[in-house]
């Protein structure tokens, strides 16, 4: 950097640093009573710590991410915050932290999004709040993205359990579903073939048989009725 003075980062100043900006290879005149500083122009990283928030449920869980910048317009850099670097860090940690508490973990069937389901359109919003925030300083936001997400391990073992919880529902939701349409089938194709002629308690016999058979967590013990459904 060569900028003709030092000053409050006030646009006018902006434009002068600017001015003096070398981005070009080759020999040049510099004026030995100007101040001359380097900004790395890099593509670099940054990965926040492993941060405990609540999320929108209450829940408290660890979180961390790496965003991929580098700096655009080095006077901006130089002139509008004390240390680019630091900043950055900050920033991006603030904005991890604010996306944790305006989203829940689990979604729970609801629609809504959720850090753990919709890992694409979080981490656009991610990157597209930490820009907003680095932009002042003339940083450009390449990549972000979650590193770590679950929930803290106070309730690890309890969130565990329930997400066991909800996919056992959700397997027997599926199962009885089949099993009902087993059974339809079963008594249309009986009736489409005139096999065999049942009344409605005979129906109700079959069908209450049938999803006994079809649902049941153990294998069945066959049972031979040597009797009749009436006797």
């Amino acid at each position: 950097m060569f900028p003709e003075r030092r000053g409050s980062c006030s646009s006018s100043v902006a434009t002068r640093a600017r001015s003096g900006t070398v981005r070009s290879a080759g020999l040049r005149w510099v004026n030995p009573f100007a101040e001359r500083r380097r900004v790395s122009t890099r593509i670099r990283n940054h990965e926040t710590a492993v941060a405990k928030v609540n999320d929108a449920d209450g829940n408290p869980i660890e979180i961390a991410a790496v965003v991929v910048w580098r700096v655009e317009d080095t006077a901006r850099a130089m002139y509008a915050v004390e240390d680019v670097v630091a900043f950055v860090g900050i920033q991006t940690e603030t904005a991890v932290r604010h996306l944790a508490t305006s989203y829940p973990y689990d979604a729970h069937g609801d629609g809504k999004p959720s850090l753990r389901q919709n890992t694409e359109e979080i981490t656009r919003k991610l990157t597209d709040e930490i820009q907003a925030r680095v932009s002042p300083a003339g940083v450009t936001v390449i990549e972000s993205r979650l590193t770590r997400l679950a929930f803290a391990p106070e309730i690890a073992q309890v969130m565990l359990r329930r997400q066991q919880a909800e996919a056992v529902v959700a397997a027997r939701q599926r199962i009885v579903d089949g099993a009902v349409g087993m059974v339809e089938q079963a008594l249309a194709r009986l009736e489409e073939r005139d096999f065999v002629e049942l009344d409605q308690e005979r129906k109700a016999a079959m069908v209450s048989n049938l999803l006994v058979v079809l649902c049941s967590d153990h294998g069945t013990q066959p049972v031979v009725n040597t009797g009749s459904l009436y006797h």
